[in-house]
């Protein structure tokens, strides 16, 4: 990242905008903006999913996430809150890179950077939902390489007024976007526990995403330093905000594993209170309330 650069996570606390659980109404969603950012929050991380498979023909389906969880289209959203906050960081977390044409990408996270003055952190990663790529006609079986070449393009189209460009997935012929976004480029961090993804990081990244437990990552800590090393990096060039979920246990815990992760040298930490039983945007926010208020002791 250039030193002038918005500095991304000053090791602080964000939050997980409850995707699944916030509802449709705009009122709602402004409201969960708005006191996060009043609460504190430094960062504001959101989760992405276009379409949800069907499962009524899928009897083994395992994923995640299905046609009944309910995903804001997450440039649509960003837009929106970033016209009415002022200082919280918004983080993609993560997008699916490889199912979106990488043009159209730079171009929606350019406008986001714009709007939001400088505030967008892009989280991108490559995905485990065969079905999205489907119905979104691309291809899963090639995403981790197309993906590193979609990182080359996307930091070409945020930083020059003309991009040729001519890759094994990518041709451009003399092309840019305008406004180009008021970071250039915007800090792509990577989200991934495989090697592949932590040896991307080390080659590619400007942050990681860890998706475990502070007691998991240990381990994967120590291979993103040997990938470091390797790419001729410090591994404290890369950014690891971390995302804790509180569903199962107490605040008392989360306050444990942010102690855990700062060991750790985890940069900042997100608080995911998604499947903890709570509906609407004021359960979520009087959960984020206490939580703050227990950092604050």
């Amino acid at each position: 990242m250039s030193e002038d650069q918005v500095v991304t996570h000053p090791n602080g606390a964000g939050i997980v905008f409850p995707q699944t659980e916030i509802g449709d109404d705009p009122g709602a969603v402004r409201a969960f903006a708005e006191t996060s950012e009043s609460l504190g929050f430094e960062g504001l991380m959101i989760y992405d999913h276009v379409v949800g498979a069907d499962l009524r023909n899928r009897p083994n389906w395992d994923g995640w996430y299905d046609l009944q969880h309910s995903f804001h289209e997450i440039f649509v959203v960003m837009g929106f809150i970033a016209g009415f906050t002022n200082r919280i960081r918004l983080v993609t977390g993560i997008v699916i890179a490889p199912q979106r044409q990488t043009v159209l990408l730079a171009k929606q996270a350019a406008e986001v950077d714009v709007l939001s003055g400088g505030r967008l952190t892009l989280g991108i990663g490559v995905g485990w939902n065969d079905v999205e790529f489907v119905a979104l006609n691309e291809d899963f079986t090639n995403r981790g390489k197309r993906c590193e070449e979609q990182i080359e393009v996307l930091r070409a189209l945020w930083t020059e007024d003309s991009v040729d460009f001519s890759g094994k997935y990518h041709h451009l012929p003399g092309v840019g976007i305008k406004p180009l976004p008021k970071q250039r480029p915007i800090p792509i961090y990577l989200g991934g526990q495989v090697d592949a993804v932590l040896d991307r990081v080390a080659r590619l990244g400007d942050g990681w995403l860890p998706m475990d437990s502070p007691d998991v990552a240990a381990s994967r800590l120590e291979k993103l330093n040997y990938f470091c090393e390797r790419a001729g990096r410090d591994v404290r060039e890369i950014d690891i905000p971390c995302m804790i979920n509180l569903a199962g246990h107490d605040l008392e815990w989360v306050y444990a594993q942010v102690d855990s992760w700062k060991q750790l040298g985890a940069t900042s930490f997100y608080l995911d209170t998604m499947n903890c039983g709570l509906r609407g945007a004021d359960a979520h926010l009087e959960v984020a309330a206490r939580f703050m208020s227990m950092l604050a002791e």
